[in-house]
């Protein structure tokens, strides 16, 4: 079963030894940083690596420098060029996938200006073009096979560009490969440099550089060497590097170090060649990374003295960044165990077979490392803590009012047996009762679906107050099931000429494979494009109006048809998503930007739509949960669960967003002194408050009320003599003339508001001015003259009421923190209802401003007590 998981609380640690690691929009559990650097003086030197800079050279001008005023690419090499005397930098290494499109001119524009950064600091780099540098990069082709003639990347980095460099240098015949000749520390080493795929002949090439120079140590750089699993952390082959190793590395000695991007992850490994010795291989790519990477480049610092390769992954566009900018997501540096860490090395030792001469330099250099670290954290504060908060009870989330158009929840599905939705069964819609009724299997046109393929799990994302999710089992090929609004339902015609916002909760199951399960949709709103007006297009011509997916590379994509649809479709994507997992993802439609922004767990992705705004749709087709759509037909099942999902028509602040809770404190009593003559019944309190919240008297007045959808609530509320206990008389209140407290709380479960303390005054028949009683101590009950402040069920005291339930355990959607208990982080992987520790995301200002503790019972001034109830998880 799907665990709830999700946005999480935690702090964002700027500048300790313990960060967040952030892969993909998701935030990973904080780990401690690798081996640390000696803290004596040493003969040091730091290489630079440049991991694919795809994204950055793609959105520099349309996504970063609107929103930034520059990109990360440029802020790296311009960095790097400041930083080279304090981190004695010989030389960069780019890795390949310099831009993202080949024949798109404007991203090897951003290329050419990051690269010319470093040139005017006269701070040399070897570069090499990955596979989406050449303009077909299919394997089963070499640089021999391309029209060079024709390829951008020798246009924008010619053989001349690198030969204009300090470095002794050259290149192969294609001019795609190259070497470079640096000098660290007074010796010299070999840096490789190999294309995408290359020829025999190029290897030979290479076997021919370094016999040319025998001596000399030799890194080896390309752009596919080392893989990595699906965990993104655990080194993997695969064919180019298996390719190289058999063919080049193990046999030549003076290799010892390989550097890789293009697989999605950061990874290493120690081999053994065939003289004996170790060969270390590096893998580093962030590009499927919060915002394609956010700026973080390798460091490998080279301490000689002290035989170890100390490696790791500042972001110097982190600490540029403007600081109203910045998350929760921008941590300065990477430090789990696979992007910092320490290779062992005996330099000496290791070098020996082909130069006996190597030494160390003379030096005395401290942790480079460490002056790293310095020089990034210098004036850099990080964002403030951010904690979230569970909701309260299943009613614990932000109305929008007329502005949603439907809100479908299956918490409160009914269902059958073992959870089974039931064809023909419903998830309501609790605004416009446009509900979403599974489809039967004779309907759905799916020839393999069985009738417990679709059930209820009372399980899903922590902060999702509905705490459930329908889950759709075994979806794959011809096996799919899914629930649609009906044809007359008014969300299907629904105007986002206005802008939108949509939010779902979504489980991606851990057994999902590409090759079963690509672009499955979460939810679609169904029709046909073909006939909304767009024009014939290579790709979802005959696809539905929107649709949330997931792509063959483990991404969201949320695809839509503009309102203008000559404009044809517009696409948003995230970056490489984990299994099994729960998200929330926000669908933001900005018409006065022209922008569709996609916001996972509240940081928004960079891929988003640009030149958008509304959607088309086409008259009476309905939405549909669970599938795709195409043809006119459902295919492409989702395999997960799909919890609470949301429409409005209007784009919607943060705030006001399901992960958000509403303000209790928001909270109005239209009475505190009540005056009524003996015997007369007491009249309905009234007030406002946040919509679905419980208003709760207690004292000598009780009884709940639900604050009802425009914000007002009444309580019908009864006398209770014996809670009123603070005369001598134990006779029924309209025997009994005096003033009596009572008090009135407002909230979601145990998130509670302050009470607002009130009165009833008995009037007696004959003296309807009675006073008031003495007026007790501050911090007393006037209602129990004996009651001692800090003594259980006293103001201050301890709380007394039973705890709740456990956030999300089954059968509490929502579920309630324990009332009085100590904030504890949670961890969302470990099982149902689990947090995971770790920070909110937050953009900009707009914070969501949350706190995941149980709210401790709160000490009433003016004489009232709240006794705390027990609040079941519906509210």
């Amino acid at each position: 079963m799907p665990p709830r998981t999700g946005i999480t609380s935690g702090r964002a640690v700027a500048a300790a030894g313990v960060v967040t690691a952030v892969l993909a929009g998701m935030i990973t559990a904080p780990v401690a940083a690798g081996a640390q650097p000696a803290a004596e003086e040493s003969s040091r030197w730091t290489l630079a690596t440049l991991p694919d800079t795809q994204f950055y050279s793609r959105y520099a001008f349309d996504q970063f420098e609107p929103r930034y005023g520059s990109n990360p690419y440029q802020v790296q090499t311009e960095w790097l060029g400041q930083v080279q005397d304090d981190l004695n930098i010989p030389l960069v290494a780019h890795l390949g996938d310099v831009v993202d499109r080949a024949t798109v001119e404007s991203e090897w524009v951003a290329a050419d200006a990051a690269h010319k950064a470093l040139e005017d600091a006269a701070l040399p780099y070897s570069i090499l073009p990955g596979n989406h540098d050449v303009r077909n990069s299919a394997s089963h082709l070499t640089d021999r096979d391309y029209d060079l003639a024709e390829e951008p990347y020798l246009q924008w980095f010619p053989p001349e560009r690198a030969a204009a460099q300090s470095t002794e240098s050259g290149r192969d015949e294609t001019g795609l490969s190259e070497y470079q000749i640096f000098e660290a520390e007074g010796q010299r080493y070999l840096m490789l440099a190999l294309a995408w795929r290359v020829s025999d002949e190029t290897l030979a090439w290479a076997e021919q550089v370094m016999a040319e120079h025998p001596s000399l140590p030799t890194i080896l750089t390309s752009h596919d060497i080392l893989g990595v699993e699906s965990d993104g952390r655990t080194a993997t082959s695969g064919t180019n590097g298996d390719r190289l190793w058999e063919e080049l590395i193990r046999s030549n000695d003076q290799i010892f170090l390989t550097i890789s991007g293009h697989n999605h992850g950061s990874a290493y490994r120690t081999m053994t060649n065939d003289a004996g010795n170790e060969v270390f291989q590096v893998l580093q790519d962030w590009q499927m990374a919060y915002e394609g990477g956010n700026g973080y480049l390798g460091l490998f610092e080279f301490d000689l003295e002290h035989d170890a390769i100390h490696v790791s992954a500042p972001s110097p566009w982190v600490a540029w960044k403007p600081a109203d900018s910045l998350t929760v997501y921008d941590q300065p540096f990477l430090e789990a165990s696979n992007e910092q860490f320490t290779l062992g090395i005996d330099f000496e030792e290791r070098f020996s077979g082909f130069n006996a001469e190597w030494t160390a330099g003379d030096s005395d250099l401290p942790s480079l490392t460490q002056r790293a670290r310095e020089i990034i954290l210098d004036g850099f504060e990080g964002v403030p803590p951010v904690t979230a908060e569970l909701p309260g009870s299943a009613e614990d989330y932000p109305r929008l009012g007329e502005d949603a158009l439907a809100h479908w929840r299956p918490g409160i599905a009914e269902t059958g047996e073992d959870g089974v939705l039931d064809e023909g069964a419903a998830v309501p819609d609790v605004i416009g009762g446009g509900d979403m009724t599974r489809v039967s299997i004779e309907e759905s046109g799916s020839p393999a679906a069985q009738p417990g393929d679709v059930t209820v799990r009372r399980e899903g994302h922590a902060f999702s107050s509905d705490g459930a999710g329908v889950c759709f089992a075994d979806s794959s090929g011809e096996r799919y099931s899914y629930l649609s609004t009906a044809p007359d339902a008014a969300v299907n015609d629904a105007d986002f000429s206005a802008g939108y916002t949509i939010e779902v909760f979504v489980y991606l199951d851990e057994a999902w494979t590409a090759d079963q399960n690509a672009w499955s949709k979460a939810f679609n709103r169904t029709g046909n494009r073909s006939r909304m007006g767009m024009p014939p297009s290579r790709y979802d011509y005959t696809t539905g109006a929107a649709s949330l997916g997931f792509s063959n590379l483990r991404e969201f994509q949320w695809t839509e048809l503009p309102q203008d649809p000559t404009v044809g479709d517009k696409v948003s994507w995230s970056g490489e998503i984990p299994l099994g997992r729960w998200f929330h993802v926000a669908l933001v439609n900005d018409i006065d930007d022209a922008r569709t922004t996609m916001y996972v767990d509240g940081a928004p992705i960079l891929r988003n739509a640009t030149g958008t705004g509304g959607m088309s749709f086409e008259e009476g087709m309905p939405w549909i949960i669970g599938a795709a759509w195409e043809n006119d037909q459902a295919s492409n099942g989702w395999h997960g669960c799909v919890g609470e999902l949301r429409i409005a028509d209007r784009p919607t602040e943060q705030t006001e967003w399901l992960i958000h809770r509403p303000d209790v404190d928001d909270f109005t009593a239209d009475a505190e002194r009540v005056e009524i003559a003996e015997g007369e019944s007491l009249p309905a309190l009234t007030g406002t408050g946040k919509p679905g919240a419980t208003v709760v008297a207690e004292g000598a007045v009780t009884g709940e009320a639900v604050v009802a959808e425009d914000g007002t609530w009444t309580l019908e509320g009864e006398l209770d003599a014996d809670a009123a206990a603070g005369t001598a008389q134990q006779a029924a209140l309209d025997a009994a003339p005096g003033t009596y407290a009572f008090s009135l709380t407002h909230g979601f479960g145990e998130r509670r508001s302050e009470a607002r303390a009130g009165e009833v005054v008995v009037l007696a028949d004959d003296d309807p001015g009675a006073p008031s009683p003495e007026p007790t101590e501050p911090g007393a009950d006037p209602t129990d003259p004996g009651g001692q402040p800090g003594e259980p069920g006293q103001p201050g005291g301890d709380q007394t009421s039973e705890p709740t339930a456990d956030p999300g355990a089954p059968g509490q959607p929502g579920g309630e923190p324990s009332p009085g208990a100590s904030p504890q982080p949670s961890d969302p992987g470990s099982g149902p209802g689990a947090g995971d520790g770790k920070p909110l995301p937050r953009t900009g200002s707009d914070v969501l401003a949350m706190s995941l503790a149980a709210l401790a019972l709160l000490g009433l001034g003016g004489g009232a007590v709240y006794l705390a109830r027990r609040r079941s998880a519906e509210g």
